[in-house]
C-alpha cells in the first residue's frame, strides 16, 4: 500500500503532504466522510474515491471536557469539545488509560476511539476519584461510580 498524502498527527493536527491543514470547511468533509474499514485503517471515502489517511494515533482528539446539565435525561453530564467542533455526551462507560498514561473514550456513537489532549485530560482529572484501596480511579456523576478501565 502506498504512503497516505494525508497525515493526522497524534494532537489531532491534519497534514496534506506536510503541510498544515488549517482549512475548517475542508476538515468538516472529511470528518463527515471518515471512516474505518475492516482492518482498523482510517479512510475518507467520498463517493468512489477512497483515500487512506496515515494516524499517528486516533482521528479525533478531545480539546476540552465541561460539566453541564443535560436536559434529555435530566442528569449532570460530562461533555467533550472534539476536533471536528462538534460537543457530544461523554459516555462516561468507555472511558479507559491506555500507553503513557493517556486516556482514551469512543465517540461519534461509538464509532471512533478519541484521544484527550493534555488540556482535556486535566479538565477530566477534576471529576476522578481514587477507590478507597487506591487501586481504581472512577468519576462519580449522578450517584454513579464510572470506572476507568486500564488496558
Amino acid at each position: 500500500m502506498q504512503e497516505s498524502e494525508i497525515k493526522i498527527d497524534k494532537e489531532g493536527i491534519w497534514y496534506y503532504r506536510g503541510a498544515h491543514m488549517f482549512r475548517k470547511e475542508f476538515l468538516y468533509v472529511f470528518f463527515e466522510n471518515l471512516k474505518i474499514d475492516e482492518n482498523g485503517k482510517y479512510l475518507i471515502e467520498l463517493g468512489e474515491e477512497r483515500c487512506y489517511l496515515d494516524v499517528e494515533d486516533t482521528a479525533f482528539v478531545i480539546l476540552s471536557v465541561f460539566k453541564a446539565h443535560h436536559k434529555e435525561d435530566g442528569c449532570d453530564c460530562l461533555f467533550v469539545n472534539l476536533t471536528d467542533d462538534s460537543i457530544e455526551k461523554l459516555d462516561l462507560n468507555t472511558l479507559q488509560i491506555g500507553c503513557n498514561n493517556v486516556p482514551y473514550c469512543q465517540v461519534k456513537n461509538g464509532k471512533f476511539k478519541a484521544r484527550f489532549s493534555r488540556k482535556s485530560y486535566y479538565q477530566l482529572a477534576e471529576h476522578i476519584e481514587q477507590s478507597e484501596d487506591g487501586k481504581k480511579y472512577f468519576i462519580r456523576l449522578n450517584g454513579r461510580n464510572f470506572y476507568i478501565n486500564n488496558n
